[in-house]
């Protein structure tokens, strides 16, 4: 399940949520449900550039490679976070389908 879905989803709904609607928002709420995958979230939307190298992430939240990588892949199998090679560097940012989603959660 992605987002899009539930980009879709009023704030003030008129009725319940459609099942496929509730799945895609409790999955995007199990990815986010982390105090470090949050802190990627803030520090990627407040970048100038709106993203970031898995190292910068890493040095940045005082994390090893692996524990970031695990708290990256969770936030890329949901499509919250897209990944960019570019040289020997891995470069990290929100989708841009799923920013506002991002944005209107972390409000």
């Amino acid at each position: 399940m992605t987002g899009p879905e539930f980009a879709s989803v009023d704030a003030t709904p008129s009725g319940p949520l459609s099942r496929p609607a509730a799945e895609a928002l409790a999955s995007t709420f199990r990815a986010i449900s982390d105090p470090t995958r949050l802190q990627v979230l803030s520090m990627l939307l407040g970048s100038a550039t709106g993203e970031a190298t898995v190292g910068e992430l890493a040095t940045s939240l005082g994390l090893r490679q692996p524990t970031i990588t695990h708290h990256l892949r969770i936030l890329l199998e949901d499509g919250i976070l897209t990944r960019e090679q570019r040289g020997r560097h891995v470069w990290m940012s929100i989708a841009r389908e799923r920013k506002q989603e991002i944005v209107d959660l972390l409000r």
